[in-house]
């Protein structure tokens, strides 16, 4: 048992002892199927905070041949599968955390001063097999499993922190892939190699140094998707084990949509809520917004629409494929909004190929961002939201469509009207306040066709529901009749009370808002 070969199972059992642990041992069986296979080389990339590191002190639990966890592991998912006696604390696991070694080298060479360290704990367990010991570690470990024929499983955290804390040398960044390519590919004594960072692999030209890793990224993370958050069934049970009223930490913290998974939570967020009861931006908190404010501050075309777009509730098409997987290299706005998704303040719908602002957290995240210069107009519609909710609530049709032609005067140099679907962002991100009470839900089914936008008030709110419908370049009143035709109202049928129907229309020619605002009883 060592700190970087066959490490204990402290630090799982560390996690399990918590008042709040949600059970993710089924990873455990997708790891056992890769286990000496063509897909036994594993790069799981999450933002931060996402459980990460939290998964690699399972793995290296399970597998790491120093410990005996068999009791830790008896009450959970994994114990019940047929592959669970087979593998556990099998293999000799070398476990490597790459901040770890980036900030102990200090000024020295990280690769040399990694090699050293683990070569001295193989010294101590296999020194009898190595003659020489002035060699390098993946020759050391050929010869150890030559003699022994063991094979390791390796587990990597934060891979990708040299590519972060070393941009400006790319010599540096192809040394470090160098590195980690003779270290594990093609090598006999690889069992499996599990990898997490917070993007996946690096690119140089149209190939990966890591070619042989198979990626599951915040683009689409395949069968790693229920291991990727929380899930919906999962944060349901806590909030009824803790009494925290599911509603609102779904509006607070869901939005991460995947294939299969389309309601995927923030884990660090939803703990810290059922820990603390108090709704607040919690995973935000672990980093400053300058640095989500430097990449939406970056000057290509297009990106500041979408960023605004997004923002009133839109969805906006996004090309990942052409994104380097760093944090250097933009070359347009696409490469922005594909390391946004990365980092978790953009969520990815990868059948339609759109990203969005997941939740209520970010959305406040983006507004902290744009608060200190260049986003001034935006921050004016934002601060004038609250005065428009209030008067739509008061019947005020007049203010409320004076109130519209100011915002989008405001916004027009960033969100050009062209479509009701360009006038939605713009409504949406006029009554951007609104959010403080209510589910904002555009184009919700309603069986004879999608409302445009419904406001839906939260549990806490004590307010009537909104359903608003848009026109362009047509008249209002085909707007308010269409909410009544259709029987817009019948979609919120586990909604009783008020409801009030806004009709809007813009006037192209004009450049005129119209509304019109009824008040019905559901």
């Amino acid at each position: 048992m060592g700190i970087y070969l066959n490490p204990d199972n402290d630090g799982f059992r560390t996690a399990v002892r918590s008042k709040i642990y949600v059970d993710k041992t089924g990873l455990i069986e997708h790891t056992n199927d890769c286990l000496n296979t063509e897909q036994m080389y594993i790069c799981v990339s999450r933002p931060r905070r996402f459980g990460k590191s939290m998964a690699l002190k399972m793995l290296a639990a399970y597998y790491s041949c120093g410990c005996d966890s068999k009791e830790l592991f008896q009450k959970f998912k994994i114990s019940k599968t047929e592959s669970f006696y087979e593998h556990l604390n099998q293999y000799d696991v070398i476990f490597l955390n790459m901040q770890q070694f980036l900030i102990e080298a200090r000024g020295q060479d990280v690769i040399e001063y990694l090699e050293q360290e683990v070569l001295d704990e193989l010294l101590e367990e296999y020194g009898a097999h190595l003659k020489k010991t002035n060699i390098g570690l993946a020759a050391a470990l050929r010869k150890i499993y030559v003699k022994t024929k063991k094979k390791f499983f390796f587990l990597i955290d934060e891979w990708g922190c040299v590519m972060r804390e070393r941009q400006e040398s790319e010599e540096q960044q192809k040394q470090y892939l160098d590195f980690l390519r003779n270290l594990l590919k093609d090598q006999p004594y690889v069992a499996l190699a599990y990898m997490t960072g917070i993007l996946p692999v690096k690119k140089y030209g149209v190939h990966s140094a890591l070619n042989m890793f198979w990626e599951y990224s915040m683009t689409d993370q395949f069968d790693f998707e229920e291991y990727t958050g929380f899930t919906e069934a999962e944060v349901r049970e806590l909030c009824a084990q803790s009494d925290v009223d599911f509603t609102q930490v779904s509006d607070w913290y869901d939005g991460y949509r995947l294939r299969r998974f389309r309601h995927i939570y923030n884990p660090r967020s939803v703990v810290a809520v059922m820990k603390n009861r108090i709704f607040s931006s919690y995973w935000t908190t672990t980093e400053t917004y300058d640095a989500l404010k430097t990449y939406i501050d970056m000057v290509f075309d297009g990106l500041r629409s979408d960023i605004v777009h997004m923002l009133g509730g839109g969805r906006v098409r996004v090309n990942t494929f052409s994104f380097q997987n760093d944090m250097r290299n933009f070359n347009t706005k696409d490469d922005v909004l594909t390391l946004l998704i990365h980092l978790g303040y953009l969520t990815y719908d990868a059948e339609k190929e759109e990203s969005y602002i997941p939740n209520k957290e970010i959305v406040k995240e983006f507004e902290n961002a744009m608060r200190t210069g260049g986003w001034a107009e935006v921050m004016r519609v934002l601060k004038a939201s609250e005065k428009l909710l209030e008067d739509t609530l008061n019947g005020n049709e007049q203010s409320v469509a004076e109130a519209l032609d100011r915002a989008h005067t405001e916004v027009s140099s960033i969100l050009t009207y062209n479509d009701e679907n360009s006038l939605s962002c713009a409504i949406g991100l006029a009554y951007y306040s609104a959010r403080k009470d209510y589910k904002l839900i555009r184009e919700l089914p309603t069986g004879r066709g999608f409302a445009d936008i419904i406001f839906l008030p939260l549990p806490h709110a004590n307010k009537p529901a909104i359903v608003v419908e848009l026109k362009y370049d047509k008249s209002v009143q085909s707007a308010i009749q269409q909410i009544k035709d259709r029987k817009y109202t019948q979609a919120l049928e586990e909604y009783s009370g008020e409801i009030f129907l806004v009709g809007i229309s813009y006037d192209k020619e004009k450049k005129f808002h119209h509304c019109i605002i009824e008040k019905i009883n559901l």
